[in-house]
């Protein structure tokens, strides 16, 4: 299972993100191993960030995704490709993985 977690830093020590979109980087996990750091490219700019990660995370076969926060229009594009997403506040990266696997 491939599980993409919005954090504020390059480790599984790193808080998890408050927001989805402009989170600072990806951690990408599998079977509860830590497979690839993404630094977001989408994190400044202009609009459309959410869905233009989305679409990073859908093209990295991702099939879970926890964030502080999902927009509804990121929700709707999530579930359409059948990506469940997990909120989860105030945790760490590892804890957040912990609880999920």
């Amino acid at each position: 299972m491939r599980i993409a977690i919005a954090s504020s830093g390059k480790d599984e020590n790193s808080k998890i993100s408050a927001v989805f979109g402009r989170a600072p980087y990806y951690l990408i996990y599998e079977n509860k191993k830590l497979v690839e750091v993404i630094k977001n490219p989408f994190a400044i700019g202009g609009g459309g960030a959410g869905f233009s990660v989305a679409q990073m995370l859908i093209n990295k076969g991702v099939e879970i995704v926890i964030s502080g926060n999902f927009g509804s229009h990121i929700e709707n594009v999530l579930r359409s490709k059948k990506i469940k997403m997990k909120q989860i506040n105030d945790k760490t990266v590892k804890q957040s993985i912990e609880e999920i696997v």
